[in-house]
């Protein structure tokens, strides 16, 4: 093997992965409990379509299949090997199926990364052999995978519990989780199409996985359960092509853990400090389509809706109830998550009215009584899924003396094969309407125990017919001075500066056309008057030094200065806080005085997975108290710069409260635009606070009132 082919990786074929035709099996054991036992038994229990190769030299069969000594032995070239063998072995094994012709490995033996030490460097090594032959290897330290398409029947993993098939794949980077949800949704007949166990992520990541599932005609819809992305630029695109942009788009699904961790580092700017990792994530998500769960049961209730039921066409939501209070809970639910109450036509009430008693409520909720039987259900439903402003039905049902359950549920079942709207179920209680419930998940129709959770259900589907229509944006590119903002940084490095003072700042601001407000930059009381006079009264003055990052907490600003003698005694004053602290002052920033406006933040922190940070939120004094902030990856999209400006609770204060005209929106997210374009220009940029930008009335602008730009 020539240094240039290590050096270079070729490209890998995930189908020898998912769909291999002869399959090696190194580490195969007779011992009952062992996991290289396992791994043959489901490969041979559900039916493997291909060849298998159990390796074992102390062996001569395992469950009855005839065992090859060693790798080199196999009579014929291998797509696949699995492992099951010490971890100091796998790279010998690995390299010894490579030459055998094997495109795919999957490595369920652990003792690797995450042991440290040697385990890394065997890492390592299996990274440089899986380059060098063009291997897609998953894991180590797996759980295995599982391909159900009836033509294959692939069973690679030593999960407990094997799935029935479905159209729903499973990405799990825990093994243990895994196992768990598997056997989660034997019990609620969920079906799977894919499950893959990430492990330690050596060489396939859930990039490779989600490519492959994105052309997979056999998956719908994708859940993952993730620990960290590792190239999040790349997870972006292609999430967002996935879960939007293809022709049979699929939502994904995930459960992001470490929510809790402890958030940012401490950092020298606003963005920096209220940028926690767990941000970074839910930005991630939102520009990509990526619906995000609170819980395994959260995202198993609306994997089994994507799965089974028609998309909604809109927000409105009917309710057919037989009892008042969970009727006016589940509304309750509805509003809180943003749907809408279907209004009953005329001709609907009229309809319903023909069977349901006059004690009956027909408008929405539909409350079809306590003594409701099947046939008063059957009427009702039929009522609402015909009436042409409902786009999605919730059925709740209460057990009552005469309550019929499973005939109730069979009513559903059958409706639902004719209707095109989305239908959801809510039996509350348990062994009164357990065969109702049964007979509603042995149809795949979703089912929720609380209305609360039924709504939540509905919510996220009009969330995701939301994306699936909204406005496509490219992004701006503006006509900017990069070259002077090339110099100012390149000056800055050279002298060896982390912080740029806010001339320097102001300096790289202009260059990129942001609203700066008249400035100047002085180091002499005369300088200071002149300069006034030439910005115009009223002036504020700032001291600028490397030291000094908190200018106002030691006395370092002077506000509505109107005359030189003001000038002349706050610069003076200004240089007396250097003298004081011991800090050499560079000079002094002089400003004219914006009137006031709305204070916002805009703001950069640079991610080491995923780059620029783009935040925005209420700015001024109040920023760190409210942290009411928001973020996105840069580059932003134009309509992204607008979803920024939503997505914070003090939205409607910019849009104008009690007569107050609304801010200028459309220069806030100018300005946001700009922010994500100079981000991207210039990787030397580690942090960037504009704190705060002073927003005007509509249609009258904005201008940065003070700033900061730190470098790597």
């Amino acid at each position: 093997m020539s240094a240039e082919a290590v050096m270079t990786p070729k490209k890998k074929d995930l189908k020898a992965l998912f769909e291999p035709k002869v399959i090696a099996v190194v580490g195969a054991s007779r011992r009952t409990e062992a996991v290289g036992y396992a791994i043959l038994k489901n490969l041979l229990q559900t039916g493997y379509k291909g060849k298998i190769y159990p390796v074992n030299p102390k062996a001569s069969d395992v469950l009855g299949v005839k065992c090859i000594p060693t790798v080199a032995e196999i009579p014929e070239t291998i797509d696949m090997a699995i492992f099951i063998i010490p971890s100091t072995s796998v790279p010998a094994e690995l390299e010894a199926c490579a030459k055998k012709g094997a495109r795919a490995a999957i490595v369920i033996s652990a003792g690797f990364r995450e042991i440290g030490g040697q385990g890394v460097a065997l890492e390592r090594e299996i990274k440089r052999i899986s380059d060098a032959y063009g291997m897609a290897v998953l894991g180590p330290n797996c759980l295995g995978l599982i391909n159900n398409d009836p033509q294959l029947a692939l069973n690679a993993s030593f999960a407990g519990t094997i799935p029935k098939n479905g159209n729903i794949a499973f990405i799990s980077q825990s093994g243990a989780l895994g196992t768990a949800l598997l056997d989660y949704a034997q019990g609620e007949n969920v079906g799977f199409s894919k499950f893959v166990s990430l492990g330690n992520k050596v060489d396939v990541t859930e990039l490779e996985i989600l490519q492959y599932l994105k052309d997979d005609p056999n998956t719908d819809v994708i859940m993952m359960y993730l620990e960290d992305i590792g190239k999040g630029q790349e997870f972006i695109e292609l999430a967002r092509e996935i879960t939007g942009e293809i022709a049979k788009a699929k939502p994904i699904l995930v459960i992001k853990s470490g929510r809790t961790a402890q958030g940012a580092k401490a950092a020298s700017s606003h963005t920096g400090s209220l940028m926690g990792a767990d941000e970074v994530y839910d930005a991630v998500f939102a520009q990509s389509g990526v619906m995000r769960m609170e819980s395994a049961q959260e995202m198993f209730d609306l994997a089994i809706v994507f799965a089974n039921q028609p998309l909604m066409k809109g927000n409105r939501v009917a309710i057919v109830t037989n009892a008042g209070g969970p009727g006016i809970m589940a509304t309750d639910a509805c509003v809180k998550f943003g749907l809408q109450m279907a209004e009953m036509s005329s001709a609907t009430v009229a309809k319903l009215k023909e069977k349901l008693p006059p004690t009956s409520n027909f408008s929405n909720p539909i409350d079809v009584i306590g003594d409701a039987q099947h046939d008063r259900y059957e009427h009702a439903l039929r009522c609402v899924i015909a009436e042409p402003n409902v786009d999605g039905v919730m059925v709740l049902l209460t057990p009552q003396a005469m309550t019929e359950a499973e005939a109730t549920a069979k009513v559903i079942v059958d409706l639902d094969k004719e209707s095109d709207k989305t239908i959801v179920t809510c039996f509350m209680g348990h062994s009164d309407v357990e065969a109702g419930v049964k007979v509603l998940k042995d149809h795949m129709i979703p089912h929720c125990s609380f209305p609360e959770d039924s709504a939540r259900t509905l919510a996220a589907m009009n969330r995701y017919q939301q994306w699936l229509h909204r406005s496509r944006t490219g992004v701006k590119h503006y006509k900017v001075d990069r070259q002077a903002a090339d110099l100012v940084i390149g000056k800055a490095l050279k002298d060896q500066q982390k912080f740029l003072p806010i001339n320097q700042s102001m300096d790289i601001f202009s260059a990129y056309e942001f609203p700066v407000i008249p400035w100047a930059f002085v180091r002499t009381a005369e300088d200071a008057w002149e300069q006034a006079v030439k910005i115009g009264f009223p002036v504020v003055m700032k001291v600028v030094s490397q030291q000094i990052i908190h200018k106002v907490d030691v006395g370092g600003v002077r506000l509505n200065l109107n005359t030189a003698d003001d000038v002349q005694h706050a610069f003076r004053d200004i240089m007396a806080v250097g003298e004081r602290l011991k800090a050499k002052i560079d000079g002094v920033f002089m400003q004219r005085m914006a009137p006031k406006g709305r204070e916002v933040i805009l703001g950069m922190k640079r991610d080491p997975h995923f780059g620029p940070i783009l935040m925005f939120g209420l700015g001024g004094i109040y920023v760190e108290a409210l942290k009411d902030v928001t973020f996105r990856v840069a580059p932003i999209r134009e309509l992204s710069a607008h979803d920024m400006l939503r997505s914070i609770r003090a939205f409607k204060l910019l849009e104008g409260v009690r007569g107050e005209p609304p801010a200028d929106l459309e220069a806030i997210a100018d300005c946001l635009k700009r922010l994500s374009q100079l981000s991207c220009d210039h990787p030397e940029i580690d942090e960037i606070d504009i704190n705060p930008l002073m927003v005007y009335g509509e249609g009258k602008g904005a201008g940065v009132i003070d700033a900061r730009i730190i470098l790597k």
